[in-house]
């Protein structure tokens, strides 16, 4: 994946900042809605976790290192694999919108991945994003 725009993916949310933040930091939660292979994860800076998914035969053992938390406002984690050269930057924002809350997902690359995996491409990144925040996290809240 070259360094290009970043991808942005908006989803409103009906339920309290607390319950979105819970969410998106809380392992048990993380585990339900975005990756179930998580094994740890802590919203403390500095905190790093590596977690294996394997895609059509190919490993991607994933790195995040927590870079920014404002406790129910923003979290960011720089991630890449241990498989591939390549770094990306995600960052989520909640903002309360009267009585909803708006989560803003940006995820940057920072420093290319290969080009030739089809898992790095632009368009997977934002199909990937879109399916996890748009169906599985909204699905996760619903409930």
């Amino acid at each position: 994946m070259s360094i290009q725009e970043a991808i942005i993916v908006k989803q409103n949310f009906q339920t309290s900042i607390e319950s979105v933040w819970n969410a998106i930091t809380d392992l048990e939660q993380m585990q339900q809605w975005y990756f179930p292979a998580i094994s740890e994860f802590k919203a403390e800076v500095g905190f790093t976790t590596r977690f294996l998914i394997q895609n059509e035969g190919r490993n991607f053992t994933h790195i995040w290192k927590i870079t920014e938390v404002i406790h129910q406002k923003q979290i960011s984690y720089t991630w890449n694999f241990e498989e591939y050269p390549g770094q990306g930057l995600s960052t989520f924002t909640l903002t309360k919108k009267g009585k909803e809350v708006e989560l803003t997902l940006q995820n940057v690359v920072i420093d290319y991945f290969p080009e030739e995996i089809p898992e790095f491409k632009r368009e997977s990144g934002v199909a990937g994003w879109h399916y996890l925040i748009k169906q599985n996290l909204v699905k996760f809240l619903a409930i």
